[in-house]
């Protein structure tokens, strides 16, 4: 049977992952097109509104693979999987076939969708979105999605920080998976409106997030946390395809 075909935004690299347990680490991306979210400081518009969408294109997961290892020169590395909502696309088979080629695959989620091919991955990334986003947290599916991971996928729990109610529900994670590493990271509240490559970077703003959190977290003694900035964000801002 002929693989579904799997909307993709944009695919490149290679370059570094900016966020959660990967950070530093090279890879390639293949960001997916389409979200069933609307968070209020989304930094990747051109993978969730749907005014973009005739940039997101079907392509094959063979179509894919051939994209990735002319990037990678051929030499497997690990490939992040992100969005928008990546878990809206049928990503099993071209997991498979990047595995058989040698890749690791990584993918990032909000929690709302739960697929069966999570346990296929390498690294599960459940990002599930704070009260500053405007979304809110299905706590069943959420749970589904760490049941979908199984016991060989390494899952993890990632939540962008802003303010002091954010800081409220990341406990509330931490308290409901302890089981799961945490990361937290200060957001940048400059993302990019539509039309725009690049929304700029509120540098100073992340940096008194950034110490506040680490003061936080101490003061808390909530040592089970692993706090990191965006590393890309701080490189590059939110420019597009880095």
């Amino acid at each position: 049977m002929t693989p579904a075909p799997i909307r993709v935004n944009e695919i490149f690299g290679p370059t570094i992952q900016g966020e959660g347990a990967l950070i530093g680490q090279p890879t390639v991306f293949v960001r997916t097109g389409g979200c069933d979210y609307r968070c209020t400081w989304c930094d990747t518009l051109h993978a969730v509104d749907s005014a973009y969408r005739d940039e997101w294109h079907p392509m094959t997961p063979q179509a894919i693979m051939m994209q990735v290892d002319l990037l990678s020169g051929g030499k497997a590395l690990t490939v992040s999987l992100s969005g928008g909502n990546p878990a809206i696309q049928p990503l099993g088979d071209l997991i498979d076939l990047g595995r058989r080629k040698g890749y690791r695959f990584a993918l990032e989620t909000q929690g709302s969708l739960a697929k069966d091919w999570f346990e296929t991955l390498d690294i599960l990334t459940l990002s599930p979105k704070p009260p500053s986003s405007g979304m809110e947290t299905d706590w069943q599916k959420l749970a589904e999605c760490v049941a979908a991971a199984g016991p060989d996928t390494k899952t993890v729990m990632k939540v962008v920080i802003f303010d002091d109610a954010d800081y409220a529900y990341a406990r509330e994670v931490a308290a409901r998976y302890p089981e799961l590493q945490l990361y937290l990271q200060p957001g940048n509240h400059t993302p990019p409106q539509p039309g725009e490559e690049d929304g700029g970077i509120d540098m100073a703003g992340i940096m008194d997030r950034m110490r506040w959190l680490v003061d936080k977290v101490t003061t808390d003694r909530l040592y089970t946390a692993t706090v990191l900035p965006q590393l890309h964000t701080l490189i590059w801002g939110n420019l597009r395809g880095v």
